[in-house]
């Protein structure tokens, strides 16, 4: 076995070796229980981000786990075709060329596409191999592949012929950088920087002005009236009345809506419909005209008059100025808001009026309310249960249309000779109406979220009775991110409860993002995102995996740091080091022992009962129970970063640092004669070590697969894969009375350990120790009387009773740990004459301290002239340079006791 573990060569070869073998296929066929999750499908553009290697390595926990317990597991794979994302990323390769898809037509830009698709999109599962992930690759779906386009298909037919997908011009969310619809949840909202105007538009008849706050003036030339609250005293009279836009000598009038808040600005805004959602619904409530005064391209269009052709933002600067010019502009203050943006490309989406596909949600939110709320759905951690809830049952109407040619074509023909509009999950060629060939097809795709709604039942092969549909749906767990829970997690359940009857998954676990060191959100515009390939090329994939997860509650956020990433490497280093150690010394181990043992709680329990297990076995044993019954009650519990914490813990202190020192002896002994009591000493101490070790690998596993594989086909006794083999359940080997002792113990030996450091004894150097302790803790130290002497590195060890004499206290250094009275004579600890030497040197600077404090105060007159706080000072010193001088007296003293090699001590 090597010295050093080389993360790069083992990760190659297990992840090649559990494709090649299938370790991960879960088998429709099989009668054991069953687990199944699908993948949160990453787009088919991306390639790994840190927040992928949290989701991932949350989900591989979970599916290893229940794979070990010996459940046909399947996790199934995927990616999704992410419409706007892929569309830009090959529009801009088209751009490269000198060509825009308009100029290679539809047809051949869906063909470019694929080929992108084929030769890029693949890379990120590739990745998410290198991770660790154990899916069941041969299952991988696309979200536009036949089966889950038919069944798009499918769902959009039927949702629309019960009534639920409809068409109708409504404001949307317009990206001019995409060129295309957003739906609410694709907009993102993060507070910048902005300016509050103010604006006087006149009374078109008699005097008078109302002013209007706004953010985006070069929307005013869109307004079709001023809004005030009906109750706000100050605008009632206004109410009814028309003003004068400035700068397009129109009349609009002034309404009252609640919608308006008085609070804001000067509590009268201006309502321009065709640009504003909550304007828009103004408008519809007061049967206002809708004037478009911005278009797709983000440009002003022919309706804003002179500044036709400007972009957003030169038009703004633009209407300024005129509103300045004429008097209309009274006032400028900073704001902080929240524009919305195209979470795809960062644009400011423009709010415009569009025909466009909608999905009526409420019908399908309020089963899936109910199942949240009957428990047939529960979030982890339960607080996103409220979030859900909220949104839900204020859910909007949903726009499923996007503006792309990449991506799922909306199924609905409309005939050109009688009008009528069809759906249809075949193509259409006749029109069923009047039967015409003059049929066009919406030109609109599909948003993406609509596909990625279907994932838990498409990608299993419905809308067939497949096999894989019947044994593994509903999945058994969803483990993503609380960004998504609208976008994906709450459409999966509504369209999981509407076309199976039940939702897709009886748990969602919700994981927090992964900041940076600073707390901030990962993001390009910042650069302070983390590659986590270059992170697992310096450190290795299972201390990446390790750092994301351990002590990170369920739903908490998780600040990145290097020196986490450095501790879960150093961390296996420690048990690939201390694994070496085990396996070299069970090369001479009984291999039917240790079979009996491996993986076996009935073997176990067998053997402990057979064997006279020292003190520190039966120990160990009970520290390793304890470890595995927390571990697996903690994943229950859907806590991975805590179970991580407690194998850390366990593995490190317990198993490296105390056990295998503690077993060494006895390792190290043996002799010629196997029917000695050394002999069978030693068999039972490679027995429990073994057993430790497997149970600790296994259980480790789920967390560090390749280290853990890595390390586990090493053992004398091990199976195919570490993947399939049975989790540890041990049961009986709890004894509360060892770990008590031996607690207490470790604690003895650490405090000697810490009164040498702080003596400065070389570790090389053998000491004498004196324990004092009750009866039953003495039968402990007695038991345990070779492994205090190598592990404390002492040269005698007297162990004595109540009353028994021990070194006076001036002649050794003394602690008291797990009620052990520990007593280490000083002529064992230091060189006397150095010792004495540097006490007479710190006694004479004493005496002259107090000399020099002694003279002043002496001094005729000192007393009665100088200030009293000085004289204070001054016999304050005199008293600590005493009371040096005596204590160093003292130890002068013991030293010369200690010397004379009386320390009292008689043994026991």
């Amino acid at each position: 076995m090597p010295h050093r573990y080389d993360p790069r060569q083992a990760e190659e070869r297990w992840t090649r070796w559990w494709e090649e073998n299938r370790v991960f296929h879960a088998r429709v066929d099989s009668d054991k229980p069953r687990f199944s999750m699908v993948i949160p499908p990453p787009n088919v553009t991306g390639v790994l981000h840190v927040g992928h290697a949290l989701d991932q390595t949350l989900q591989d926990i979970f599916a290893r786990w229940h794979r070990m317990q010996g459940k046909e597991t399947l996790w199934l794979p995927g990616t999704d075709h992410a419409g706007i994302a892929t569309q830009v990323r090959v529009e801009e390769e088209l751009a490269k060329e000198g060509l825009s898809r308009h100029d290679l037509g539809r047809e051949a830009f869906v063909e470019r596409v694929w080929q992108w698709k084929h030769h890029y999109g693949g890379r990120i599962l590739e990745q998410l191999k290198g991770l660790g992930a154990s899916c069941d690759w041969e299952r991988e779906r696309f979200t536009m592949d036949e089966g889950c386009s038919r069944a798009v298909r499918h769902v959009f037919v039927h949702l629309y012929r019960k009534g639920l997908i409809y068409q109708g011009d409504y404001i949307v969310h317009w990206c001019p950088r995409c060129q295309t619809t957003l739906s609410d949840i694709e907009v993102e909202h993060e507070e910048e920087e902005g300016r509050l105007w103010t604006l006087r538009y006149p009374a078109a008849e008699g005097e008078g002005e109302i002013r209007v706050a706004t953010t985006r003036p070069e929307t005013m030339l869109g307004d079709t009236a001023v809004a005030v609250h009906p109750e706000d005293e100050r605008y009632r009279a206004w109410i009814g009345r028309r003003v004068r836009l400035p700068l397009m000598d129109r009349e609009i009038p002034v309404v009252a809506d609640e919608a308006v808040d008085p609070a804001f600005g000067t509590g009268a805004v201006k309502v321009t419909p065709a640009h504003d959602p909550t304007d828009f619904e103004i408008g519809q409530r007061h049967n206002l005209p809708q004037i478009q005064v911005i278009g797709q391209d983000a440009r002003m269009t022919a309706e804003a008059g002179r500044f036709q052709g400007l972009t957003r933002e030169e038009a703004r600067q633009a209407v300024l100025e005129a509103l300045r010019a004429g008097g209309f502009l009274v006032g400028e203050e900073p704001l902080r808001h929240a524009p919305g943006r195209c979470y795809r490309c960062g644009t400011v989406v423009e709010p415009l009026v569009s025909r466009q596909w909608f999905v009526r949600m409420k019908p399908l939110a309020e089963p899936a309310i109910r199942a949240v709320e009957e428990g047939r759905v529960r979030f982890v951690p339960e607080h996103f249960t409220r979030m859900y809830l909220h949104w839900m049952r204020n859910v909007r109407d949903w726009c499923i249309s996007r503006q792309l040619w990449w991506g799922h074509r909306i199924p609905v023909w409309t005939c050109q000779a009688c009008g009528t509009q069809s759906a249809s999950e075949e193509d259409l060629v006749r029109c069923p109406e009047c039967g015409s060939e003059r049929l066009e097809q919406d030109p609109d795709v599909l948003d993406t979220w609509f596909s990625s709604a279907l994932w838990p039942f498409a990608t299993l092969g419905w809308p067939d009775d497949t096999p894989d549909l019947r044994r593994f749906y509903p999945t058994d767990l969803l483990v993503t991110g609380y960004e998504i829970i609208f976008f994906w997690v709450a459409r999966m359940i509504m369209m999981g409860i509407e076309f199976m009857g039940e939702p897709p998954f009886p748990t969602v676990l919700i994981h927090g993002i992964v900041r940076d060191s600073l707390g901030r959100k990962m993001s390009k515009s910042l650069g302070n995102g983390v590659d986590p390939m270059e992170v697992i090329a310096e450190y290795g994939a299972d201390a990446l995996r390790f750092s994301l997860v351990q002590g990170v509650g369920p739903g908490n956020d998780l600040r990145f740091r290097t020196d986490r990433v450095e501790s879960a490497r150093n961390f296996a280093n420690k048990v690939w080091n201390a694994s070496r150690f085990a396996i070299l010394n069970l090369a001479d181990a009984d291999r039917a022992a240790l079979e009996a043992l491996a993986g076996s709680p009935d073997g176990l329990q067998a053997w402990k009962e057979r064997e006279a297990l020292t003190l520190a076995d039966r120990w160990i044993l009970s520290r390793y129970q304890w470890a595995a019954s927390e571990v697996h009650r903690l994943l229950e519990r859907f806590d991975p970063g805590e179970a991580a914490q407690v194998l850390y813990e366990f593995i490190w202190s317990d198993l490296c640092d105390a056990y295998i020192e503690l077993v060494k002896p006895r390792l190290y002994q043996g002799g010629d004669d196997p029917e000695s009591e050394a002999a069978r000493q030693r068999r039972a101490a490679q027995a429990t070590l073994f057993a430790v070790l497997d149970g600790s690998l296994r259980l480790l596993h789920p967390f560090m697969p390749y280290l853990t594989e890595e390390i586990w086909q090493r053992l004398p006794v091990h199976g195919p894969t570490l993947a399939r083999a049975a989790w540890p359940r041990p049961q009986g080997l709890e004894d509360p009375e060892a770990e008590k002792q031996v607690g207490r113990v470790l604690e003895v030996i650490r405090a000697i350990r810490n009164l040498r450091a702080e003596r400065g004894v070389e570790p090389s150097r053998r000491v004498t120790a004196v324990l004092r302790a009750e009866p039953a803790l003495l039968e402990a130290l007695q038991a345990m009387e070779r492994e205090i002497r190598a592990l404390a590195r002492l040269e005698r060890l007297e162990l004595v009773a109540p009353g028994g004499a021990v070194p006076e206290r001036e002649a050794a250094v003394t602690a008291v740990a797990g009620g052990v009275e520990i007593y280490l004579p000083l002529a064992g600890l230091v060189d006397l004459e150095k010792e004495r030497a540097r006490l007479e040197k710190e006694l004479a600077a004493a005496r002259e301290e107090a000399a020099r404090a002694r003279a002043l105060l002496e001094r005729p007159g000192f007393k009665e002239k100088a200030p009293a706080h000085v004289v204070q000072q001054q016999e304050a010193r005199l008293a600590e340079a005493e009371a040096k001088e005596a204590k160093l007296l003292d130890q002068l003293a013991a030293l010369e006791r200690a010397g004379a090699g009386g320390n009292g001590a008689h043994g026991a």
